[in-house]
């Protein structure tokens, strides 16, 4: 666990102006699959959820680059997609994600902020740990490198 958090402490420090360098829509649809996925990871994605990963994204650094109108609406229709069907979800919000399978920098971003992310409530449980490493497959990435 403390491999983890001095991984994660380290890659936050760069992660707002690595964000930057890759500010598109693709890249931003993919940072917020990824936070709808890491919210959805045990099942249901609660109120408590939405407002975890809405204050998160509005208070990171690492996120500021995008307009919060976007994304808000970007994670909402996230969130609409697993409260239709939870499969349907995962898969489109893994579809977004896999625009990025063999751009291993770019997919690093996207492992980092969804850590950070799963990590915000002091909480990064196994469940989560393992939607992230679920992510690190599709994008090509060890999940060894992020120490989960």
């Amino acid at each position: 666990m403390s491999t983890f958090k001095s991984w994660l402490n380290t890659t936050k420090s760069g992660l707002a102006d690595q964000v930057k360098k890759f500010k598109n829509k693709d890249f931003m649809n993919a940072v917020v699959a990824g936070c709808a996925l890491v919210a959805a990871a045990d099942g249901k994605i609660e109120e408590a959820e939405k407002n975890k990963m809405a204050g998160y994204m509005n208070l990171s650094n690492e996120l500021k680059v995008f307009d919060m109108r976007d994304v808000i609406a970007q994670f909402n229709t996230y969130v609409g997609n697993f409260d239709f069907s939870p499969e349907i979800g995962k898969q489109e919000a893994l579809k977004a994600i896999g625009k990025f399978t063999g751009k291993p920098e770019v997919g690093r971003i996207i492992v980092a902020v969804c850590s950070a992310i799963g990590a915000a409530d002091g909480d990064f449980d196994e469940h989560e740990k393992a939607v992230v490493r679920n992510i690190c497959g599709v994008l090509g990435l060890s999940p060894s490198e992020f120490s989960l």
